[in-house]
Formats: C-alpha cells, sequence, structure tokens
C-alpha cells in the first residue's frame, strides 16, 4: 500500500462511520436538493439557511451547516461558514424558530418487563428461534448500559468477559465519548430479574458465538449472518418488537429510549449525577440531564436491583 493510500486510509477511520454518513448526506441536500453550487460563497449558505428555516429542525441545519464546512475543509477552500454572514442568520434563526427537540419515549421498566416476557415467551413456544434470544439480550444489555445503537451493533464477543454471579466486562475500542479512541471498559450487572448477563450467556451459546461481533443480522429464514447489525437497524427492530410485545405507541421509541429509561430510573432511585455521568459515560451534565424523565413506574423497581458503579 502507498504512502498516499495509507494517509486515506488513516484520515477514514478518524471520522466516524455515522458522521461520515450523515455529512454525504448534508452534502447531497444542499447540491442535489437545494440546487447549490461547490464552493460556496457565504451568501450561497445564508440562502440555503434561510430557504429551510421554518421547514428543518435548527439542530438539522446546524448539522448540514458543519457538513458543509468540512467539505471546504478537506477540498482546501477557505469555510464560508465561518463568516459573520452565516452565523448571524443561524443565530436569527434560533430566535424565530426555537422548537422544541423531538426526545424518544423513554422506555420504563413496566415495559422492559413486559417485552421481555413477551420473548421469554416465544422462546418457550419456539425455542430454535435464534432471533428471539438475540433481541433479549440487545434490549436488557441496551438499557442496562444506556449503550446507544452504535455501541451495541460494535460489542465483540472477543472483548466481552463473564464472571459468573456478578456480570459482564465489556471493552469498546472507540465510542462517541471517546474523542481520543483510547478504549473504554464497561461493567454490566448480574440482576435478579431482567438480567442482561443472563440474556447474554443464552444468545451467544445458542447462536455458537466466540468472536466478531455480538449482535448480528439474522435472515428472513431464521439464519445468523455473520456482519453485524447495521446501527440503522435498530430503532426499526425495537419498534417492531415493541408492537409485537403490544407496547403503546411503538413509533415513540428509538434506542435512545434505553439510555433515556435507564437514566430515569437511575435518577428516580436515587442515583447523583456524578455517579450516572461516570455509568453511562456523559462528560456534560447537560448531556445527562436532557436524558432523566422521572416516572413514578421507574422507581417502583426495587433498589437492590441497582448496579455496581465500577466503571
Amino acid at each position: 500500500m502507498s504512502n498516499s493510500a495509507k494517509i486515506d486510509q488513516y484520515v477514514k477511520a478518524a471520522t466516524r462511520d455515522n458522521t461520515r454518513r450523515s455529512y454525504q448526506s448534508a452534502v447531497a441536500h444542499y447540491e442535489v436538493t437545494w440546487g447549490g453550487f461547490l464552493p460556496a460563497t457565504a451568501n450561497n449558505i445564508a440562502e440555503y439557511l434561510a430557504n429551510y428555516a421554518e421547514s428543518l429542525a435548527f439542530n438539522t441545519l446546524k448539522q448540514r451547516t458543519a457538513a458543509l464546512a468540512q467539505w471546504h475543509i478537506d477540498q482546501g477552500f477557505p469555510d464560508p461558514t465561518k463568516s459573520p454572514l452565516v452565523k448571524k442568520v443561524l443565530k436569527g434563526i434560533r430566535e424565530l424558530h426555537p422548537g422544541q427537540a423531538k426526545q424518544a419515549k423513554p422506555l420504563q421498566l413496566e415495559s422492559l418487563s413486559q417485552i421481555v416476557a413477551y420473548l421469554e415467551h416465544e422462546i418457550e413456544q419456539s425455542p430454535s428461534t435464534l432471533r428471539n434470544y438475540r433481541d433479549k439480550a440487545l434490549i436488557l444489555l441496551g438499557f442496562w448500559r444506556g449503550f446507544r445503537s452504535d455501541e451495541l451493533c460494535r460489542l465483540s464477543a472477543e472483548f466481552i468477559d463473564v464472571t459468573q454471579n456478578e456480570g459482564l466486562t465489556l471493552f469498546l475500542p472507540r465510542s462517541k465519548g471517546d474523542r481520543q479512541s483510547n478504549g473504554r471498559i464497561y461493567h454490566a450487572p448480574a440482576l435478579a430479574q431482567l438480567c442482561p448477563v443472563n440474556a447474554y450467556q443464552d444468545w451467544i451459546e445458542k447462536a455458537q458465538i466466540q468472536q466478531g461481533p455480538v449482535f448480528r443480522r439474522i435472515n428472513r429464514w431464521g439464519r445468523l449472518g455473520n456482519d453485524a447489525l447495521h446501527p440503522n437497524s435498530i430503532i426499526p427492530l425495537l419498534r417492531s418488537l415493541f408492537q409485537k410485545a403490544s407496547i403503546e405507541s411503538p413509533d415513540h421509541y428509538s434506542t435512545h429510549s434505553l439510555r433515556r429509561g435507564f437514566a430515569s430510573w437511575a435518577s428516580a432511585n436515587q442515583w447523583d449525577l456524578k455517579s450516572l455521568m461516570e455509568y453511562v459515560g456523559w462528560r456534560d451534565p447537560k448531556s445527562a440531564l436532557k436524558y432523566i424523565e422521572i416516572s413514578k413506574h421507574q422507581a417502583q423497581f426495587h433498589s437492590t436491583q441497582r448496579p455496581l458503579i465500577t466503571d
């Protein structure tokens, strides 16, 4: 491999897959949907933002502005989004169209129990069906660890150790909060109820997974693939599962529902903010507080179920 090819390889590795896809989509929206030209001027960007100020969320406009900025930087052009004009237009849009960011509905323990009960019934009825084992492990591990969809999809069996009656030790080489890509060790608790450890063990034993992705694709004939689930497939997977388990308004849920559900449960059970941030991996208290929604149902789960803070 030539040095230039190696450089391209490392540059690509430095940008997360989700970020790369969203940036490509944003640039395509500017060029194809709106009909803008690149490289752009500050006036071009301002006109683009003004055109979509009323139809797109402010955060979406910020993300697309960031994508256009990155395109100019990558191509060696001056960044037009840094101009005072663009900054003022964005500030004005935020003032005139504040809007409230849509948040996924938190998954409460009552609903989590209902979903797991449905899956356990399906497993009992059809013990050879792999999908039910996978989905049970995915939802329990996703909830009790507060994992994002991309983190669930990047879990590898060789980086997970099980300590009987204690829990799982998981290593993720990188995640959204790990800006330096140093990797991080997580711990998942062994619990008396809704146990992610037992669900994980049942899944990998049934699927005979010793290395590689933990949560893999299963085709329509029930055959297990070698590739990991794609992060974009997790939301439809969960919504379909919630619908089958008779959870009300399944379309109101997403992968953030697992994270918000856990954060709300922890807060209702007297976790202090610092402990919650350390456990989930938040650096900014504002990020943590956005996920917390107290509910009487969340606090009903007995406090002895609290996972140990060992991160």
